[in-house]
């Protein structure tokens, strides 16, 4: 099973290119899209070469999602809490954008280690952001809390003309076998459930389904955690990957199977035109009584 990483790779790529090169002025300005519409600006001036702006662009939030100053609900606090002195976010962000960091790259540690570990989770600004109101229920519910003000239904961005629902609710944890005690319970049904009895209809109209794991503090332990938001924030794109993938390996499954039947049938195509050669190639000469005198007489 291929688990998708939380950085974005081109972004780490850049990142590292540009550490290794601080000294050297060079002018940079990119733009790339990534899965679930994810837009990413990348800018460096040769006036600073320590400077580099970042500004990224989430996907159009349903209209039931709660925003702050157009991130989603504990955003800012994770950018702070996972980045530190190394970023600072600019108020407003670029136009077309919901969030823009301005990043000091001399501010990073001097240990090759940690520095390298920090760029990942810069990279990872995308799980950071749009992961961020899912931490933090996931985070209560380690902890069996639960706030007070919290709504019985969360809505938070997931992908474009999808919804995405956080319904805490209070379950007796059944004892199953060890082998699927690690896992989540999920459930498919074409119906809405009844946790989302009362959702705006257009939430619930553009669907093909409904998809529903059962998350227990257990599954959000520890270090469990990160890749617990993670997995539930790419889910659709898991999927989507993994459905490709089965596709393409039955296409190329598909190719072998003719090229062998192909080949097959070139084997048996040689042996076939030799025997019409052979007939073919068959003359008989003609040969008068004279000429069979002379041969005679010869």
């Amino acid at each position: 099973m291929i688990l998708l990483q939380s950085h974005s790779r081109f972004l780490l790529q850049t990142l590292l290119n540009r550490v290794q090169n601080l000294e050297k002025g060079v002018e940079f300005d990119n733009h790339w899209v990534e899965f679930d519409d994810v837009r990413y600006h990348i800018q460096v001036s040769l006036k600073n070469p320590h400077i580099l702006l970042l500004s990224v662009s989430l996907p159009t939030p349903p209209p039931e999602a709660i925003f702050f100053g157009g991130l989603p609900s504990g955003a800012i606090e994770a950018i702070k809490a996972a980045y530190g002195v190394i970023v600072q976010i600019l108020d407003p962000p670029r136009d077309g954008f919901n969030l823009t960091l301005k990043l000091n790259l001399s501010k990073l540690p001097p240990d090759e280690g940690y520095k390298h570990a920090l760029l990942v989770k810069i990279a990872s600004i995308r799980e950071t952001v749009l992961g961020a109101p899912l931490r933090v229920i996931l985070k209560q519910l380690a902890a069996r809390t639960a706030a007070s003000n919290m709504d019985r239904r969360f809505a938070i961005v997931h992908r474009p003309n999808e919804s995405f629902f956080l319904v805490p609710q209070e379950f007796v944890e059944a004892r199953r076998t060890a082998g699927l005690n690690n896992a989540p319970s999920c459930m498919w049904s074409p119906s809405p459930p009844l946790e989302l009895k009362g959702a705006p209809a257009e939430t619930l109209s553009a669907n093909a389904g409904f998809v529903t794991f059962v998350i227990y503090p257990r599954h959000v332990e520890g270090k469990k955690l990160d890749r617990t938001v993670w997995s539930l924030s790419t889910f659709h794109t898991y999927v989507s990957y993994h459905v490709k993938c089965s596709e393409g390996f039955m296409h190329t499954r598909m190719r072998r199977r003719v090229e062998s039947l192909i080949q097959a049938l070139d084997r048996a195509k040689p042996e076939l035109e030799k025997s019409k050669k052979t007939v073919l190639s068959r003359s008989f000469k003609r040969m008068s009584l004279k000429e069979g005198r002379i041969n005679s007489d010869s």
